[in-house]
């Protein structure tokens, strides 16, 4: 199999070298080219026609998000991971990245001293991303449409999930909703801290629901959408008439917090069948066990297809279980979930693999 050629792209010298250090040590990748802004990115990009490129936010003469936006101008369609700082500006900065076109971020390691440690950090975020990005062959079993056994129940609350792509899959749908929903939504987002407090902001921005990042012991209301917080797991918790939040930071599950899965199986103890689960773009499988439980109470499930999910790994693994009722491409997800309440379903997407 041929190796992976990455660009790095960073201002600082300390950083290009920890970059290629953490990838140099997979066999799988080689890192063809350095560039310390921008515009020598334009160039090497052009020259070296890397599989993929890595790349700062703030740089000198061209930054990130300009560099991003001249690639995609241009045609190139190199997956480009960004990195951020773990700040409100650095959050803010790599969702406007995301918007430009980038494909997915990580977070430089903080509060590291040790240049090996560093090393280390990286590679675990980087990796992963990397080679779920880049060309390999899916695998699996085809995908099967479930069906319906009696008449489709009317939600009472829509739960969506998503990781790697998600945050311009979520602008995507939630732009899109013809107006708030008569029903509570749940979003949990593979996000860090203070990333998911500036996604729900931009989304709250750009649709006609109201966009909140979750807080324990909210009462959740129709037409409200609720992000779950970076590094905390999203529960919901019946009390009388009333359905609250709870966020807590239990064990990591699908080495997530927070995760898909928690949050899904929470909603089905509290709504049981009357429920719409979603599942958008995303690396892994987060999601997939819930939806089954989902599935089996009576409740509808969404996943995204795969031509147009930036990584079909969560949408693929409900969808290759046999437990997604639709397989929609992003544009008709919003008129999926909207239809739920008027009695009008998108069509259904069967996908041969």
């Amino acid at each position: 199999m041929a190796t992976i050629k990455v660009l790095v792209v960073d201002d600082s010298v300390v950083v290009r070298r920890i970059v290629t250090d953490a990838l140099s040590a997979d066999n799988a990748i080689e890192v063809v080219g350095v560039a310390q802004n921008g515009s020598i990115a334009l160039s090497k990009a052009a020259a070296l026609k890397p599989d993929l490129i890595t790349m700062d936010i703030e740089m000198p003469v061209m930054n990130g998000i300009e560099t991003v936006t001249e690639l995609r101008r241009r045609g190139v369609r190199t997956p480009i991971i960004m990195f951020s700082t773990l700040t409100s500006h650095g959050a803010s900065s790599t969702l406007d990245a995301l918007a430009a076109g980038a494909t997915d971020y990580v977070t430089k390691p903080t509060r590291v001293a040790d240049p090996t440690e560093a090393v280390g950090v990286i590679k675990e975020q980087l990796l992963p991303k990397i080679k779920a990005l880049v060309g390999r062959p899916r695998m699996g079993a085809p995908a099967r449409v479930a069906q319906h056994d009696g008449p489709v129940r009317r939600p009472r609350a829509v739960v969506i999930g998503s990781s790697t792509g998600g945050p311009e899959a979520l602008s995507k749908v939630v732009s899109a909703l013809p107006g708030p929903l008569p029903v509570p939504v749940l979003v949990t987002q593979h996000m860090p801290p203070v990333f998911t407090a500036q996604l729900a902001a931009r989304l709250d921005r750009i649709g006609p629901s109201r966009v909140v990042e979750a807080k324990a012991g909210d009462r959740l209301e129709p037409g409200t959408i609720y992000i779950a917080p970076g590094d905390y797991h999203l529960e919901v918790q019946s009390q009388g008439t009333l359905v609250k939040a709870v966020t807590h930071q239990g064990p990591q599950v699908n080495f997530c917090r927070p995760a898909v899965d928690v949050m899904f199986k929470s909603a089905v103890k509290v709504w049981g069948g009357d429920l719409l689960a979603v599942v958008l773009t995303g690396m892994g499988s987060d999601g997939r066990d819930a939806c089954r439980d989902i599935k089996d109470a009576g409740g509808r499930v969404v996943v995204q297809d795969e031509p147009t999910s930036v990584v079909w790994g969560m949408p693929g693994a409900v969808a290759t279980a046999g437990l997604a009722h639709q397989i929609l491409p992003i544009t008709e997800i919003a008129p999926a979930i909207a239809g739920a309440f008027t009695g009008r379903t998108a069509r259904r997407v069967e996908v041969a693999r």
